[in-house]
């Protein structure tokens, strides 16, 4: 029986589409935007690092261990009861979950100190497409909904979309869910939203995994079972360094390299757009290649051994 090379297997690679990459076994790229919140490091419990702001009224929670891998809450006071939770499984990219912790640092920085509510702490909408708006507007069309009484929107390769839920249902209820990949344990993303989340936070999650850039990974990583509907790509062809006194001559790029390359075209990007797509666009490609960082002291725990938690095989309401 062959055996692959194992360089070969942890080559650094570009996936296209960003959706269907799948987690890097660390959450750096979701934790970046909050790095300067304070960091609870838990050694007891299924939530291992806990991020949360200075206040306590936003939550971060990761559980390195569990099928739902993040945990975000907000609430209007440290010790009221939660206003609305945001949760990301193993499989979603952590560039999907910088999305949203990249606009609550945002909303957090520019609220009121004195007074308890803030941007983070809106009410949703009451017209369903605010949420997914970056979506529709990148072509994104509808489909067939499963269920009377949602709205479902998908992607123009048919590999993601959001199915958004307007039957009647309680504060707590889930009720927006952003998807990628095929139905399985390990090849679906999904990001789940309840009733009360603010809309605007719906649409930055949404607003990345509308983006076309690529992102780092390294072969293993992508399921076997997606590789026929991703694009990759070697790091190793996409630098080129062109001395002047030589011709050119490809090399394997370093990780900076790579950090170099994916920020200086996301800042072209985002001289081109709105200014809140442009925040999102510049954030995604910091992070792009914190997918690859090995784990160290400080760092999220390898999620690699994910394994279902107690009830993960429990269908949330079918839609």
């Amino acid at each position: 029986m062959h055996t692959p090379d194992t360089s070969y297997l942890y080559e650094e690679v570009l996936v296209s589409p960003m959706y269907l990459a799948g987690s890097s076994g660390v959450g750096d790229a979701g934790f970046a935007p909050v790095s300067h919140w304070p960091h609870h490091y838990l050694d007891a419990g299924p939530c291992q690092l806990l991020v949360t702001s200075p206040d306590q009224r936003i939550r971060i929670g990761w559980f390195g261990d569990d099928f739902e891998l993040w945990r975000i809450t907000a609430a209007q006071e440290a010790a009221s009861a939660t206003r609305w939770t945001a949760t990301f499984n193993h499989v979603t990219p952590p560039e999907i979950v910088a999305g949203l912790t990249t606009a609550l640092a945002r909303d957090y920085a520019e609220a009121d100190p004195y007074d308890s509510n803030g941007r983070f702490l809106a009410n949703p909408s009451v017209y369903w497409a605010d949420a997914v708006r970056p979506l529709t507007d990148a072509g994104w069309k509808r489909g067939a909904p499963a269920e009377r009484g949602t709205v479902e929107i998908v992607a123009p390769d048919g590999q993601a979309g959001v199915v958004i839920d307007n039957r009647p249902s309680g504060w707590d209820d889930e009720t927006v869910t952003l998807w990628a990949g095929p139905r399985g344990w390990g090849t679906r993303a999904e990001a789940v939203f309840t009733a009360r989340t603010p809309s605007h936070l719906i649409a930055a999650t949404a607003a990345v995994m509308a983006q076309s850039a690529p992102v780092v990974r390294e072969r293993h990583q992508i399921d076997r079972r997606v590789e026929h509907l991703v694009t990759l790509t070697p790091v190793a062809q996409t630098v080129t360094v062109a001395p002047a006194t030589e011709p050119s001559v490809s090399r394997a790029p370093t990780p900076l390299d790579v950090r170099r390359t994916a920020v200086t075209q996301a800042v072209h990007r985002a001289a081109r757009a709105p200014r809140t797509a442009a925040d999102l666009r510049v954030m995604a490609a910091q992070s792009r290649s914190a997918g690859t960082a090995q784990y160290r002291p400080g760092s999220p725990v390898p999620a690699a051994a994910a394994r279902p938690s107690a009830n993960s095989s429990t269908p949330r309401r079918s839609r």
